[in-house]
């Protein structure tokens, strides 16, 4: 048994579930930060970066507000003319 800082006694399954919830955060966090500077937004990054939504600011962003990747086709290569 734990006792946190306002006096609340911490089962063992509340703290399993506080781990898993900080990883979920950890995970989610990582891909938003990661795209929003590579994107060069950086809003983004710093709304990320200070707000803990427990993963859900980082999913709507990569989500809705990700801009689209271009995807580059592999083109044939054309037939130099003489």
């Amino acid at each position: 048994m734990l006792f946190g800082p306002l006096g609340l006694l911490f089962t063992g399954w509340m703290l399993f579930g506080l781990i898993v919830l900080a990883v979920w955060e950890a995970i989610w966090k990582g891909f938003g930060l990661w795209y929003s500077a590579k994107n060069q937004q950086k809003e983004w990054f710093v709304c990320i970066l200070i707000f803990n939504t427990l993963g859900l600011l980082p999913i709507i962003y990569l989500l809705w507000f990700k801009p689209e990747e271009k995807k580059v086709r592999n083109a044939k290569p054309s037939k130099k003319r003489k």
